[in-house]
């Protein structure tokens, strides 16, 4: 079960009984959230294997019919879904490669785990892909090729196009996440740099039958963008790809090896990525086991266990992080003042994946910034608690899933000389949260379903 390392002190932070008792299912309904979504318990319930027939959301496979399963894939979940399926199907798998971020490698038997880097890829990664295409070019006719797909795949699966070097990639990756671009346009441009990504891994496997198993870390759950979809059609373009660079003014400082890549593309010098209609996908499924909104159902049931009135928000927040702070802020103001959208006591949950346009040079995350930017929203006198986390455990380049805040936030921190909005405007929250003490800290979860935010506010609870 995934923990909150520091939940004792989260909640002596709070400054009166009702804050710390807020900030106390606050913490549990987030632990109750990531733990829906563990990788091995949701393949466990989701994937079944009796009487020689593997059963996934209503596919069946007849195992007595299949030559050789081979199980390849990559994400932050990867180990605990490799090892759900060997204990599933045991000796029947012939090999397997799977590429897994640095420090979350498990015992497997068959399946060849690779540790790679995210959210930057780097030259493990690259082994690792080769690995991956190596094993899944071996499937032919009779054969069963299972993909394990997971949030982080695209830096953990890379394969950079010829002519481009890992350093240009990585370069124009360091940018691009800096750059406020949704994950879904970042997508857009790695498949398009890449001999991997974008139904290149699909055409390898082809024509074998493909199963691909995902966990969702993208909201509204796109096929193609989840990992920069390798096993099924890209819908964009190489046009699209320079349109993304040029829209975050991005294009004129791209390493050349890309410019050329995706202009020779645009110009039909390039094969486009495959697209629907070709035959590689006519074996391919797709299941999607868990995602955003399982874990946002259970902090929501975790709050209406403890007797709070519960509402999902929404499950596809998205746009910049402190905008969406300042809404959470506003929305709470109105649910503590006057009971809309929902009468106190109450636990509201809203998931999903905000950006932040980096523009400080500060440390920090979407979630920690969405936090900071709440607090900066609240108004001392309502006593409503607001936390934001990534459900993976890792808030942007820092070693903390999130942050939580309250409505004596502000008060705390000009007591130790903090300004809120100068860390802010710098880009700075994690350093503003750390001097606070209210950094959220989880083990590595090893998964991924996107960020969770919650409030709640319990006046008349007592």
């Amino acid at each position: 079960m995934i923990k909150i390392k520091n939940r004792a002190q989260l909640i002596k932070n709070g400054e009166t009984q009702r804050t710390r008792k807020s900030r106390a299912l606050t913490i549990e309904c987030l632990e109750r959230a990531v733990n829906a979504v563990e990788p091995k318990q949701l393949m466990k319930a989701k994937v079944k294997l009796e009487n020689n027939q593997l059963q996934v959301e209503g596919y069946s496979f007849d195992l007595r019919k299949v030559k050789h399963v081979f199980v390849v894939g990559g994400g932050k979940a990867g180990s605990k879904m490799a090892q759900a399926i060997e204990e599933i199907l045991g000796k029947r798998i012939t090999a397997g490669a799977v590429n897994v971020p640095y420090g979350t490698k498990q015992n497997t038997h068959v399946i060849e785990l690779n540790e790679a880097s995210h959210p930057v890829p780097d030259e493990a990664g690259v082994n690792g892909t080769f690995r991956i295409m190596t094993v899944a070019e071996k499937a032919e006719e009779n054969d069963l090729v299972i993909c394990l797909i997971s949030g982080g795949g695209s830096s953990l699966m890379p394969m950079p196009r010829e002519g481009i070097s890992l350093k240009d990639k990585q370069a124009l990756t360091n940018v691009l996440l800096k750059s406020g671009a949704s994950i879904t346009e970042i997508n857009a441009v790695r498949k398009h740099l890449s001999g991997f990504k974008g139904g290149w891994l699909a055409k390898k496997a082809y024509p074998a039958m493909v199963l691909n198993i995902v966990l969702s870390d993208v909201l509204g759950d796109p096929l193609d963008s989840i990992a920069s979809g390798p096993t099924v059609p890209d819908p964009s373009t190489f046009n699209d790809a320079r349109k993304i660079l040029e829209k975050y003014d991005l294009w004129s400082n791209a390493p050349i090896s890309t410019r050329k890549v995706l202009s020779e593309g645009a110009r039909g010098l390039l094969q486009e990525t495959p697209k629907v209609g070709d035959l590689i996908f006519e074996n391919v499924y797709n299941v999607v086991i868990g995602n955003n909104r399982t874990a946002c159902l259970a902090a929501v049931d975790c709050f209406r266990s403890n007797g709070l009135n519960s509402l999902l928000l929404a499950d596809a927040l998205a746009g910049e992080a402190r905008e969406t702070g300042k809404t959470l802020a506003k929305l709470s103001i109105m649910g503590f003042s006057c009971d809309v959208p929902i009468p106190k006591p109450f636990g509201i949950v809203a998931g999903g994946e905000t950006t932040v346009t980096v523009t400080g040079e500060g440390l920090g995350g979407r979630n920690q910034e969405l936090a900071l930017s709440a607090a900066l929203n609240l108004k001392e006198s309502e006593e409503c608690v607001i936390a934001s986390f990534n459900t993976d455990g890792v808030d942007g380049p820092t070693d903390a899933a999130g942050a939580i805040v309250d409505n004596y936030t502000l008060r705390r921190a000009k007591q130790l000389g903090l300004d809120p909005d100068k860390y802010l405007a710098a880009n700075d929250s994690y350093r503003f949260f750390s001097k606070l003490g209210d950094l959220i800290y989880t083990e590595a979860s090893g998964t991924n379903v996107n960020d969770i935010s919650t409030i709640v506010a319990l006046k008349d609870y007592f």
